[in-house]
């Protein structure tokens, strides 16, 4: 079966997207970084967009990454 839990509880997935600084153990490593994801919560959407960043900066899965700006949703 091809239904995620999410859309069984009812869920909707929205966009969210995120342009701003990158820090790693409070550090900031990236000034400016993008990305986006589709996510139930802004606090999921906020865990995706850090581990994009980890994947593609290859970062380990215990690496404190932090991003301070804000998470927009789209519309």
């Amino acid at each position: 079966m091809g239904f995620s839990l999410f859309l069984l509880k009812g869920e909707e997935m929205k966009r969210y997207s995120y342009s701003g600084p990158v820090c790693e153990f409070g550090r900031v490593v990236q000034n400016n970084w993008s990305g986006e994801t589709m996510a139930v919560s802004e606090k999921k959407a906020r865990s995706n967009l850090t581990y994009q960043w980890k994947k593609k900066n290859n970062r380990l899965p215990g690496t404190v990454i932090t991003l301070p700006g804000k998470i927009l949703m789209e519309d």
